[in-house]
């Protein structure tokens, strides 16, 4: 199993990644002509909004793109087994939530992290690490990440709604809808054993410790 996990990797790694990468970083491109100026958000009052907006954008980036990598290297693993039509179902959520923020951020000029590489290698080395332990292994990593983003989400939908909500309308529900997407997949992974894994907890907190420490880092760098 441990041989055909390393072949596995070896064939999904390297052109996932690279791909995604080089969409993530195609941000200038012209803005599309529409009825108004902008599709999702308004242009920023003064530095200090756009800065806000910018960093909130590039860590909702960051985070998409290094979750669509954990499930890429889950199915690099488990894709063949009972285990990967589910994963390719939350997988396929990730990749329209990341193809909306490449959006967003191109039409925004906003600078993706620099840290996209790391995250790239860090992403899929941790759903396939994660998936070697097996189903439960995989699906521990989905509740560990999956409750981060949403917490994280939910600290967004908070500053917004203090802010100016009306300002806002388009950008909230996008991330309420993506918060709302990454609760379900909590919810399925705890729905097929994810506390069964041995050392959940520990995983679990080990995990979403890195997570943490990523949103900080994408945030500014």
């Amino acid at each position: 199993m441990q041989r055909a996990a390393r072949t596995a990797i070896c064939d999904w790694c390297q052109p996932v990644g690279s791909a995604m990468i080089r969409q993530s970083l195609k941000c200038r491109v012209p803005l599309q002509h529409n009825s108004r100026a902008y599709s999702v958000l308004p242009p920023p009052r003064d530095d200090e909004e756009k800065e806000m907006m910018h960093q909130m954008l590039r860590v909702d980036h960051a985070g998409e793109f290094g979750a669509n990598r954990i499930y890429a290297g889950q199915m690099a693993v488990l894709g063949r087994t009972k285990t990967g039509p589910l994963i390719q179902q939350m997988w396929d959520q990730e990749k329209k939530h990341l193809a909306k923020f490449n959006e967003i951020i191109a039409e925004n000029r906003v600078r993706p992290t620099v840290l996209l590489p790391l995250w790239n290698i860090a992403g899929f080395a941790l759903g396939a690490s994660t998936a070697l332990l097996g189903k439960e292994g995989a699906m521990a990593c989905t509740v560990a990440v999956e409750e981060s983003i949403s917490e994280h989400y939910n600290s967004q939908i908070r500053a917004l709604m203090e802010r100016d909500p009306d300002r806002y309308t388009e950008l909230l529900q996008i991330i309420k809808d993506f918060r709302d997407d990454e609760m379900e997949h909590h919810d399925t992974g705890l729905e097929h054993n994810a506390e069964s894994v041995p050392g959940y907890w520990l995983l679990k907190n080990a995990i979403q410790l890195g997570c943490k420490a990523a949103i900080y880092v994408s945030q500014r760098v």
